[in-house]
């Protein structure tokens, strides 16, 4: 997926591509989780579809639930939302960030080559 160490930078306007790709499957993924956390909170707790969405996406921005769960299903639900989420959000801008700092660590990489060479 990303160029060996011994391959030259990628030009700037496939660079570009690359995080515009990655910056799509994250939205993908946030998409996805909040999708999850909407549907267990509207099906176990019985939120309206805007209340289920305001708790999952702040949740899943590890801000933390708007509504207090009430049900034992909603409760555990909740939880295993909330482990989810935090490892979801890691993975998210693991994502997301994974070509800047390819790129950044690549590029050092390429001038203490250079240094190494003279």
């Amino acid at each position: 997926m990303f160029e060996h160490h011994t391959k030259p930078l990628l030009p700037r306007k496939e660079y570009y591509r690359r995080v515009a790709r990655h910056a799509a499957l994250g939205l993908t993924v946030i998409a996805v989780a909040l999708g999850i956390g909407m549907t267990g909170y509207h099906f176990f707790e019985k939120l309206p579809w805007i209340d289920a969405f305001v708790n999952a996406a702040m949740i899943l921005s590890g801000m933390g639930p708007v509504a207090t769960p009430q049900t034992t299903a909603g409760k555990i639900f909740a939880g295993g939302y909330a482990l989810f989420s935090g490892l979801a959000l890691i993975a998210i801008l693991g994502i997301i960030f994974a070509p800047v700092v390819h790129r950044s660590l690549h590029k050092f990489h390429l001038e203490d080559e250079a240094r190494d060479k003279k």
